[in-house]
């Protein structure tokens, strides 16, 4: 069921109207001096991920070899130095 708001109210808090409408599927009437003016809907369903939908995100993922961080260990001590002193500092 949608929810009723005034029109100060959604310019207000736009960005959490579009939030809650986005990410919960939420809906508002928005009215202008006690008149139904406009309806803020989701134009599809709601995305709704549980920590099931990660935990099968994670394990899919293909982790790099050591190979990998051999390689990235041998760039990392060929890389140059980053002077610690402060450029801006008189």
């Amino acid at each position: 069921m949608a929810k009723t708001i005034s029109a100060t109210e959604a310019a207000r808090s736009f960005a959490d109207v579009l939030t809650r409408v986005s990410q919960r599927g939420e809906e508002f009437i928005v009215e202008r001096a006690g008149e139904p003016v406009c309806r803020i809907s989701p134009v599809g369903p709601a995305i709704r991920s549980t920590a099931g939908d990660l935990a099968r995100a994670v394990a899919a993922v293909s982790w790099p070899d050591s190979e990998y961080f051999a390689i990235l260990k041998d760039l990392l001590r060929k890389q140059d130095k980053i002077s610690m002193e402060d450029p801006w500092a008189r």
